[in-house]
This record gives structure tokens, C-alpha cells and sequence, in this order.
């Protein structure tokens, strides 16, 4: 299979160039990795290096609390993070946790040994589900002590399939795997795999962590003027169909702030043109004015974690259609309730708070209208919901000390 699955790799190395002239995203992803060597030739990697390889954003966010405890533990030791993915690549790239960010090559056996061999890491940790046989065999031949962090595992995966094994050997190069659920354990038992750890998911002490920063901002607090704050994050225009009907007959007394997945002007105006309220875009605002809207509309990155923390109700974008449910941890770790689309069986921690009463999932524009509608007028539903979402983040905490703890005993 591995002659296959080599074959086909480049087969994608020739022919991505072609669709990547009218696509820019995956223009990114063909040009980033042309200059990726240059990158690497440039660093010392004399001293010693830990290497972290995250998907995107996502798995990035779940790498920083390793990250740092890295940095608190080992100081000598120096960060390269590597993204597959442009998004991730293009937003984190000058993340001041990371000594050297760069794209993960293609995933051929000729890039796998150069890339290990020019940065010799002394640990190498995958982060999820990225898996890229390539590189963890290159690993293992150089013998380099190699982990996976916030494994999450389904029975509909590659690895449980008959035709997986490349990928079983895959996970098999991993020293240690460390799992966010006891399914994700099981499972792997099923394939003599039995190396692993449930530690959780790390993204609970990144968000739990949030508390501790200066979450402020002036201009959100002067725009909430006392009165009931709706956040809808990361949402896409499956959520605004879900959420429009709400905001165009809502009390005045209730106040929303937007922040669009995507932040093209074109799809912000036409946000913006659905909703009669009086709206606001964070690039027009006028702060001594800013209370007079009913509607303020992010069009910017970098502050909804902090614009949570203003919120009395969540609404979490991404599950409304098929592009995947975003960070529900964010808003929880605030004590916020939070709502969702319906469409979010592969994320574990939805499942888990929705069954704990913590975050309600909506089908449609009458149901979302219901229960925002129960959240706004009964207060004590909705600090009953948002205790339960604090709580939920409180007691799943802990899974970095579990890698740091394993590192320390087998150092």
C-alpha cells in the first residue's frame, strides 16, 4: 500500500499547481511549500528542537498549552510548529510561542528525510489526527521519540478499515498516544494499540487559561450598554438563515455582536443588508457613538475569544451546514449557554455538554427563535445553563500535566 499511496502523492505534487492558479487558498498551499527548505536552511538547528505539527487552527490552539509548558519546563529547548493547512499556516505564522513556523512538505519519502534530517528534533509531537506515514516512518528511522496529543478516534476511520494498514504502522511509530475519550482507547485496543493514555483534550487548559488573561475591550462594553449581549462566532451564512429572523424582531433591550467566519467585504455587506436592526461594522465604528446600535458586526480577526467574555448567550457558528462545528470551548470557559447548529456528530465535546444540558443544538430558524427567546427572558435558565458550561471546561482540565508528567517520568 505504501507504493501506492507514495504514487499517488506525487501524482497530487503535479497536478495541485494547475488548480492552484484559480483557487488562492490552495495557491498558498502549492506556493508556501515551494520555500519551505530555504525556511529550515536558514535556522540553526545546532541547539535542541521540539517539533509540534498541527493540521490547522484548530489543532494549533491544542498544541499551545504543550507549547508552553515546553517552554516553562525545558527553556533550552526551541519550537518549529508546522501547519498543513493554509489557514492554519497564514494566521499563526508569526506566533511569538514558535521559534520557526514553516508548511509540512508534501507528504513523499524524499521530503520526509530531509525535513527530519535538517531539523533533528529531540521530541516530535502530532497533534489530533493529522497522520502522514512518510514522515512518522523517517521518525522512527532516526529515532526520534515521537507522540500524538488530543488523539480522537472513530470507527469510521482508515485505521479500523481492512485496506488501513500503511496508516496502522503509522500509529504505531508514536512512543506514546495520548487520547481525549475512553472510545478513541477502545477502539485502538481493537488493533493491538494499547500505548495510550486518556488524558483529554488540551484544549481545556488553553481556554480554562483565558480567565487568567486581560480580556478587555473598551469599545464592546461601551456597544453592550448594560443590556443582554448575544454572540454568534465563526458563523457562516447556513447560521445567519438560522439567526436572522431572531435578530430583525428582537426587544431593543437586546443587543448582538457578529463575527463572520469569513471577513470578505462583499459577504459582510450582504450580512449586513438582511439585517434591519441598526448595525455597525467594527471598521466604521466611532466608540462615543457605538451604543446606538443594536447590531455590531466583527469584521475583523483576532477578538471574539475576547468578545465572549462580554456575552450572556453564545451562539456557535459552523454546524448550521456541512464546513464543521467551531470552538465551543471558548464561550464555555466564560460560563456562557450556547447554542449550535445540528450538524455536529464529529465533535465529542458538543455531544457531551448538549447531553449535560450545557448547549442546545437547533434544526431551524423556529427552534433557534424558541430557545434564545426562553435564554433572554428567563435569567435563571440562563445562569443555570452557563454554570453548567463553566464546569464542564473546570472538570476536563488537566491533560497537559498528563504529557508533561509522562515526559518528566521518561525523560
Amino acid at each position: 500500500m505504501r507504493g501506492t499511496y507514495n504514487l499517488l502523492t506525487y501524482v497530487a505534487k503535479a497536478a495541485l499547481p494547475l488548480p492552484a492558479m484559480f483557487n488562492p487558498k490552495l495557491k498558498l498551499f502549492v506556493e508556501g511549500r515551494k520555500k519551505v527548505f530555504k525556511q529550515l536552511e536558514k535556522i540553526d538547528f545546532s541547539e535542541d528542537w521540539v517539533w509540534f505539527h498541527a493540521a490547522s487552527l484548530g489543532e494549533f490552539e491544542q498544541a499551545v498549552p504543550i507549547m508552553e509548558a515546553i517552554k516553562e519546563n525545558y527553556p533550552t529547548y526551541k519550537i518549529l510548529v508546522s501547519f498543513y493547512s493554509p489557514s492554519g499556516y497564514e494566521n499563526k505564522k508569526k506566533h511569538p510561542l514558535a521559534d520557526a513556523i514553516v508548511y509540512l512538505p508534501l507528504d513523499t519519502p524524499k521530503n520526509a528525510k530531509r525535513f527530519v534530517s535538517i531539523i533533528k528534533p529531540k521530541l516530535a509531537f502530532f497533534i489530533k489526527y493529522d497522520i502522514w506515514p512518510n514522515f512518522l516512518k523517517e521518525l522512527q528511522i532516526q529515532n526520534i521519540r515521537t507522540f500524538l496529543i488530543s488523539g480522537a478516534f472513530r470507527k469510521d476511520q482508515i485505521y479500523f478499515k481492512p485496506y488501513g494498514g500503511l496508516f496502522r504502522e503509522a500509529l504505531r511509530v508514536f512512543e506514546h498516544i495520548f487520547l481525549q475519550n475512553e472510545t478513541s482507547k477502545e477502539l485502538l485496543k481493537t488493533i493491538n494499540i494499547t500505548n495510550t493514555t486518556v488524558s483529554g483534550d488540551t484544549r481545556f487548559d488553553r481556554v480554562a487559561r483565558q480567565l487568567e488573561y486581560d480580556n478587555q475591550l473598551d469599545f464592546v462594553a461601551q456597544f453592550k450598554d448594560q443590556k443582554t449581549c448575544i454572540v454568534a462566532g465563526s458563523t457562516w451564512p447556513e447560521d445567519d438563515a438560522l439567526l436572522l429572523e431572531y435578530i430583525n424582531t428582537a426587544s431593543e433591550d437586546v443587543k448582538f455582536i457578529i463575527a463572520p467566519h469569513e471577513i470578505k467585504n462583499e459577504k459582510i455587506q450582504r450580512l449586513k443588508a438582511q439585517i434591519v436592526k441598526k448595525t455597525v461594522l467594527f471598521s466604521e465604528k466611532k466608540d462615543s457613538k457605538i451604543n446606538q446600535y443594536q447590531v455590531l458586526i466583527i469584521d475583523t480577526i483576532g477578538l471574539l475569544t475576547k468578545v465572549y467574555s462580554y456575552a450572556d448567550i453564545a451562539y456557535v457558528g459552523g454546524a448550521a451546514g456541512k464546513s464543521g462545528l467551531h470552538n465551543i470551548l471558548e464561550p464555555a470557559t466564560f460560563g456562557l449557554p450556547i447554542i449550535i447548529g445540528k450538524n455536529f456528530d464529529k465533535f465529542p465535546e458538543a455531544k457531551q455538554l448538549e447531553k449535560l444540558a450545557g448547549l442546545f443544538s437547533v434544526a431551524s430558524a423556529e427552534e433557534l427563535f424558541k430557545i434564545m427567546t426562553k435564554m433572554v427572558k428567563d435569567e435563571q435558565f440562563r445562569s443555570k445553563t452557563g454554570m453548567i458550561s463553566g464546569h464542564f471546561i473546570n472538570s476536563n482540565t488537566g491533560a497537559t500535566q498528563s504529557v508533561l508528567s509522562y515526559l518528566k517520568r521518561n525523560h
